[in-house]
């Protein structure tokens, strides 16, 4: 068994729609009001990207997002109207923060176990995933990182 099967079954990771597997661990207690409505004030997950696979082009409309690193390396993508850009995760870097209604993607080098805390907590009401041609439509010139991070 693979190292990253072995974390899938530990701790009990299931699948996530933007790829790969993930188990929330935490959702605080305290909640905040936010445009969108009252959130849990932070939450916290396990986020596993197996190899050869990726997190698909998605955004947190509201919420800032926390990528921890726990193992392996990661490329974290982001892409906005000036552009992509990818920030690697590794031991020596293991933690970046995605503002809150960045589009973001991430692909592993080999897999990747990490952990990604949302504040306001994540609530999937936020969350947006579009299709292929709804980003080349958003994003013309930049196709190509579209293309490689949709599915």
């Amino acid at each position: 068994m693979h190292r990253w099967q072995q974390l899938i079954r530990d701790l009990d990771l299931a699948p996530h729609p933007e790829g790969g597997f993930y188990r929330e661990t935490f959702r605080s207690m305290a909640s905040v009001d936010t445009p969108r409505g009252q959130r849990s004030a932070s939450t916290a997950i396990y986020f596993l990207l197996p190899p050869d696979t990726f997190s698909a082009w998605h955004r947190v409309v509201s919420s800032d997002e926390a990528w921890h690193l726990y193992e392996g390396e990661l490329d974290l993508h982001t892409l906005d109207a000036n552009g992509p850009g990818v920030q690697r995760l590794t031991a020596d870097n293991p933690q970046f923060v995605v503002p809150a209604g960045l589009w973001q993607a991430a692909k592993p080098v080999g897999y990747a176990l990490c952990g990604c805390t949302v504040a306001p907590g994540f609530d999937f009401e936020d969350f947006e995933m579009p299709t292929r041609a709804e980003l080349r439509e958003l994003f013309p010139s930049y196709a190509d990182a579209v293309d490689a991070l949709t599915r």
